[in-house]
């Protein structure tokens, strides 16, 4: 559960940010800030960096990172903190070790696209359907478009088959991937938030069919070449020349390194990439709105990629096309994050500052560490050099009556509908609590310690976090809450109102309970025909009622196997992302085929009951006999529900 919550909600390490408020206000705040900050030079940032990372390495179980930070179109500081292998002890080489960045690499994929809306052969704005040999399901009334897919508002939802490989043999190309069971769309495009590798993958197979260029061909020629990154790739597996210089990477560093991922959607995330590269790339793009050298795109190109175009729930942070939104003490502030299962990144830029920040880990650390240690970095990077006071904002007068609107059962809008992925969903679900003072308690939403933090409404369905710099808003349609966005996963996903039907409030407590019963039963009837041999007791039953007994038994069984089954596929999966690239399709089918036994068992499990109720037997035996068939029917219904029983292998 620990492992499904953090994929349906983390989700949260996955990316981040959106829009501010971006008045006159702001920027004096900001300038007063820049005065009022730490002098951003290498004689101040290094030592910070140095006991700020030495520390929380060894006490995360880190195995090795790599920081850079640029600032007015130089390098300020690259340097390597651990190991990139730890069994040989080697140290991390800032121009020479190669990090999988993750998501980063969406920002290359978003770049390659802007040059060809630049060029006027790609139109944000038209049906994507146009650039492609293949059509996306038609859903909603609306077409996706190019913006759709850049700004993760395209509607499809959550998709993890083939997202991980392990064989190079077996990996598919990227045409093969966009084209083999495109995800469903359960959002209407351009109104919903959810973080999408499938609409990324689709954007670069348009840049290879609309420049006549191998996705490949295309970064190494418009983009790596041209800006010197010679020690960048988005290739799988790694080119020869640098495969010996790529970092392994570790769940935790005291363990064994993971293999080399295959990301399956590589234009969503297989960059490898040196921490100097990363630099060249940070410079190219905070230089783009002045027209600065080297070229990446021209200053209006620039401007429309770095600027806000989507906000779910204003005022708090949206997205850019491509860029998230980070603003921070009055900073305009774009960012990607990214996330390989063991690697963990980060790329900032502070537009108006002419400073960026690109971080990257090849561990996740003990228990999920990484994640703390990417989040304090950026804060506390900003705090000390960028500072600004919390905001003094007085509690509104509808603080109470709208946290008690608000509260509720919540699911985040980066999940699936229509595979065995929802269940996963399901046991990510949370409850958003009101206080009697009207502040908000959101659980996914905490702080550094792990403890959640307070929410204290400050205009209409805004909230300040108490004590800190973060906003929450919540979208009201019709007097009911359509979702609650954050500044720091606005542009990922928003937090949305649970369906009574599909509540995991009552869905976790009934399959337990069913499946307590069904234990019970497959552990109590054998004892009890023990005693009565023992004892000489007969159970007087029909040939039906035997028959019936017996089913019911086999029916408890398959239940049974299908709820263990499926829990050890989806942790397992989760674990092991790689499980998913269609190795374990066969089980799949087992347990798919399980579930259908388990309907037929269900109304086996409904006749023994009938027929317990219409014989002699004892009140209890009848009791029991409907709890069963209450049991088997529950756990059958919530399988269909789930998805957990279909004709298809889509997932």
């Amino acid at each position: 559960m620990r492992l499904a919550r953090t994929l349906a909600v983390l989700l949260c390490s996955l990316g981040s940010l959106s829009a501010a408020l971006g008045n006159d206000s702001n920027s004096q705040a900001s300038t007063a800030a820049s005065a009022a900050g730490a002098p951003l030079t290498r004689a101040d940032v290094e030592p910070w960096l140095d006991g700020f990372l030495d520390y929380e390495l060894q006490r995360g179980d880190i195995a090795g990172g790599v920081v850079v930070i640029v600032k007015d179109g130089e390098v300020l500081l690259q340097k390597g903190y651990g190991y990139d292998d730890v069994e040989q002890r080697r140290p991390v080489d800032p121009e020479r070790t190669l990090f999988r960045a993750g998501s980063v690499g969406k920002l290359f994929t978003e770049t390659a696209v802007m040059q060809l809306v630049e060029q006027g052969k790609v139109d944000l704005d038209a049906p994507i359907d146009q650039y492609l040999d293949f059509k996306i399901p038609e859903g909603f009334g609306k077409p996706v478009t190019m913006r759709n897919l850049i700004t993760h508002t395209g509607g499809f939802e959550e998709a993890v088959r083939e997202l991980m490989h392990t064989d190079p043999e077996k990996f598919p190309s990227l045409a093969a991937f966009v084209k083999r069971s495109p995800p469903a769309r359960i959002f209407p495009p351009g109104e919903v938030p959810s973080y999408c590798n499938y609409c990324l993958a689709l954007a670069g197979y348009v840049v290879e069919r609309v420049s006549g260029e191998t996705f490949d061909e295309y970064l190494e020629h418009h983009i790596f070449g041209p800006l010197g990154m010679q020690r960048s790739t988005f290739r799988q597996p790694l080119p020869a020349k640098l495969a010996a210089d790529m970092s392994k990477g570790y769940h935790r560093a005291s363990g064994p390194p993971l293999y080399f991922e295959l990301v399956g959607p590589a234009p969503a995330g297989s960059i490898s990439a040196t921490g100097a590269d990363m630099a060249r790339f940070m410079i190219a793009h905070l230089s783009a709105e002045q027209g600065g050298a080297p070229t990446l795109l021209q200053p209006d190109t620039a401007r429309l990629m770095h600027t806000s175009v989507f906000q779910a729930t204003p005022p708090v942070n949206g997205m850019a096309l491509g860029f998230f939104e980070a603003h921070r003490n009055g900073q305009r502030i774009i960012e990607h994050g990214g996330d390989t299962q063991v690697f963990h990144s980060q790329l900032v830029l502070f537009m108006d500052q002419g400073v960026g920040l690109f971080m990257s880990f090849n561990s996740t650390g003990k228990e999920g560490a990484v994640g703390g240690v990417r989040t304090a970095l950026f804060e506390q990077f900003t705090d000390r050099y960028f500072p600004a006071p919390i905001p003094d904002e007085p509690t509104t007068s509808t603080a109470v009556e709208h946290s008690r609107l608000v509260a509720g059962r919540y699911q985040s809008s980066r999940r699936a509908e229509n595979t065995f992925f929802r269940a996963v969903g399901v046991l990510g679900q949370f409850n958003v609590t009101a206080n009697a003072d009207g502040t908000l308690i959101i659980p996914p939403l905490t702080r550094l310690d792990g403890q959640p933090k307070v929410w204290r409404e400050v205009a209409p369905f805004v909230w300040r976090e108490v004590g800190g710099k973060e906003r929450l808003a919540a979208k009201i349609e019709d007097g009911r809450v359509r979702f609650l966005g954050h500044d720091t996963s606005s542009g990922i996903q928003v937090f949305m109102p649970v369906p009574a039907g599909t509540s995991a409030g009552w869905i976790v407590p009934v399959v337990v309970i069913a499946a307590v019963s069904l234990l019970l039963t497959l552990i109590g009837w054998p004892l009890a025909a023990w005693i009565r041999r023992r004892y000489g007791v007969t159970l007087e039953m029909t040939k039906q009622q035997t028959l019936a007994r017996r089913l019911v038994g086999a029916t408890a069984i398959v239940n049974l196997a299908v709820v263990i089954g499926w829990m050890t596929m989806i942790q397992n999966g989760l674990g092991n992302l790689a499980l998913f690239d269609g190795r374990t399709n066969v089980w799949f089918v087992v347990l798919h085929f399980l579930g259908f036994v388990g309907l037929i068992g269900a109304g086996v499990a409904i006749w023994n009951a009938w027929l317990s109720l219409q014989g002699d037997r004892r009140w209890f035996g009848k009791t029991w006999s409907v709890v069963l068939a209450a049991s088997c029917v529950a756990i059958t219904w919530i399988a269909f529900t789930l998805n957990l029983v279909k004709l298809s292998l889509y997932y």
